[in-house]
């Protein structure tokens, strides 16, 4: 096996595993409303997640391995790219903060302050900044 086919089966086992994270948050409530289904349908392109991988995953999300980011700039890349998704084009509508609530306690950041993390992701988007001032700013937003 060549290190390119390491590189590409590692690459994609790990979206199969944010991928079944997200699937995880989004049944945490017990349902996957439209809004939900259609983020997900737009997540598994992104993630290159096949159809039947998919559905593999919607049917039994806890067969992969999560792989939680324990480095806070790795909580905060995954934050940006869940955040970017959730704001692109508002497939969630209504529920995009909600969602993107229980994607950032999911990532493990403090549900004491979950909320003004959350809102502070959302207003730099609206911003359109790149990951170098995200990170700047959620590291120095309490400065």
């Amino acid at each position: 096996m060549s290190i390119v086919d390491l590189y590409d089966s590692g690459f994609k086992d790990r979206n199969k595993g944010h991928f079944s994270a997200i699937v995880r948050v989004a049944m945490s409530d017990g349902v996957i409303t439209s809004e939900e289904k259609a983020f997900l349908d737009r997540l598994a392109k992104n993630l290159e997640i096949s159809a039947d991988e998919y559905e593999e995953i919607l049917e039994n999300p806890n067969k992969y391995p999560i792989n939680p980011p324990y480095l806070h700039a790795h909580r905060l890349d995954r934050l940006y790219d869940l955040s970017r998704m959730v704001y692109a084009d508002h497939v969630l509508g209504a529920k995009q903060r909600e969602m993107l609530t229980r994607f950032a306690i999911a990532l493990g950041f403090n549900p004491a302050n979950v909320d003004y993390i959350v809102d502070k992701a959302l207003k730099l988007l609206e911003l359109n900044v790149n990951l170098d001032t995200f990170h700047y700013e959620m590291n120095h937003m309490n400065k």
